[in-house]
């Protein structure tokens, strides 16, 4: 019998082993490395799960669009064209569609505050909550924060007292530390996940936001829900993944507590966010310019390309060309960090800007107006004609940073950096964020390139130019109609 075999021949092992010679000490082999389990690691995250899932809701949200105009056929590629062909033509976009969203949150409050990403409730007429138990509630927008793609929601149900849990407004947070994510991913329901934090302070293109990277396993409708730590403490608000193929590769990014509680304080006391502005179109320093400038290679600061008129910049007495070097005596070294450092100033507060222009440094102090939202930011960027503006989108080649995060190859494509509101763009559902990788069938290296697309589309007769727009939902053409001309 098998058993017996495994018995005998385990006797044999052990009495071959007790007839050896005794090793010696120098001769006994050396045990493998291990690092010792600490003390409190969990072998299980069942009660955590259960302790703080009642806290976490699925969010089901839906509403209407506008999409657009429909291209023309003769704008796509053969390959596309002849399918269309085949099949009855496009699809009329004319008519507004139905937008639907499934996602998750989290009460943070007994009398039904709860929190979620904004990207799951925006252009929402009806918002339903669903509890671990089954339980529907609709659901009222308090506030929300596109910048950092978190909103507040409330259900008012005097009858009910909801369980939930605590924004960790400190929290600790090392690469390496385990994390929980609980959410509703594909619209499954309440499902646990966990991992541990792969990297803190990654930007990904958000102009307030540096992610927790977790490798925590989330997908498609975990946007919104908590990452918590082991004490039940939510760390992070899940918001993005990478992922080439739209299922989890282990790459998620999480909004850091911090920054969430702070925001969702201000949202809960007035509905809204109020940062500083000053009025420039920022641009980092970088080694060609410095030395176009005749600047030292060693000074970091950020190159103001532009003044808008009649912000506190032009007000204050900045002007194109000059260099920021410091806010209110604090270095700056990017464009980015200049702006999140005059957002973190409330309206109305002076800071003192040290500058250099024309090799000489000087002091200007500037009052901040509030920062207007985000379409109407774009739409004063494009107003003040920006030369690299087409279609109502302001470009700039993509950097390393963006290609990566949208994992484009090569060094191809114009970053969409703003998109100006009722714009042709903006009706084809192109977003800041969003990357311009081709412009009819030519890859796309400067704004050069777009430019010589756009005239070779003209000069065919063509009503469009057709796009190739990759985004964190994936490749998509698009066809941007051209003015008519009188």
């Amino acid at each position: 019998m098998p058993l017996r075999t495994l018995s005998t021949g385990l006797a044999a092992a052990l009495l071959t082993t007790s007839a050896l010679p005794a090793m010696s000490q120098a001769q006994q082999p050396r045990p493998p490395l291990a690092a010792a389990v600490p003390q409190g690691a969990p072998m299980s995250f069942a009660d955590l799960i259960e302790q703080v899932s009642p806290a976490v809701v699925s969010i089901e949200a839906s509403g209407t669009v506008s999409r657009g105009e429909t291209p023309n056929l003769e704008d796509l590629p053969p390959q596309f064209r002849e399918f269309f062909e085949r099949f009855g033509g496009l699809p009329d976009q004319q008519e507004p569609q139905e937008r639907r969203a499934q996602g998750s949150g989290f009460f943070i409050s007994a009398d039904g505050y709860l929190v979620t990403n904004y990207h799951v409730i925006r252009d929402a007429d009806d918002i339903t909550i669903v509890t671990k138990d089954g339980d529907r509630f609709p659901a009222n927008v308090i506030g929300t924060d596109e910048a950092t793609d978190l909103a507040l929601l409330r259900v008012e149900d005097e009858d009910e007292t909801f369980p939930f849990v605590t924004l960790d407004q400190d929290p600790d947070v090392r690469v390496g530390d385990w994390v929980v994510a609980v959410g509703n991913p594909f619209g499954l329901g309440g499902t646990a996940t966990a991992g541990i934090v792969s990297a803190i302070g990654r930007p990904i293109g958000a102009v307030y936001t540096d992610f927790l990277q977790l490798d925590a396993p989330i997908n498609r409708g975990n946007s919104g829900g908590p990452a918590f730590d082991l004490e039940g403490n939510v760390v992070g608000v899940n918001s993005a993944i990478f992922s080439p193929t739209g299922g989890n590769v282990g790459i998620g990014f999480a909004i850091p507590s911090d920054l969430a509680s702070s925001v969702i304080a201000q949202l809960r006391e007035g509905g809204t966010v109020s940062r500083g502005y000053l009025g420039v179109r920022p641009q980092t320093l970088t080694a060609d310019l410095k030395d176009a400038l005749g600047l030292d290679e060693d000074l970091e600061g950020v190159l103001v390309p532009e003044v808008i008129a009649g912000t506190p910049a032009a007000q204050g007495g900045l002007q194109n060309g000059d260099v920021i070097i410091e806010v209110n005596d604090n270095e700056v070294t990017s464009a980015i960090e200049l702006t999140r450092r005059i957002g973190a100033f409330a309206p109305g507060e002076t800071v003192r800007l040290t500058v250099l222009r024309d090799g000489d440094e000087r002091t200007l102090r500037i009052e901040l107006a509030e920062r207007p939202g985000e379409d109407e930011l774009n739409g004063t960027a494009n107003d003040n004609e920006a030369t690299d503006s087409f279609f109502g989108m302001s470009l700039e080649p993509a950097d390393e940073e963006t290609r990566e995060g949208l994992d484009i190859e090569g060094g191809r494509g114009l970053s969409v950096v703003g998109v100006a509101r009722g714009s042709e763009a903006a009706e084809k559902s192109i977003r800041p964020g969003d990357v311009i990788l081709e412009a009819g069938g030519q890859d796309l290296m400067s704004v050069a390139d777009l430019e010589a697309a756009i005239e070779s589309a003209r000069e065919r007769g063509r009503s469009a130019v057709l796009v190739l727009v990759a985004s964190q939902g994936g490749v998509r053409y698009a066809a941007l109609q051209f003015e008519d001309e009188e």
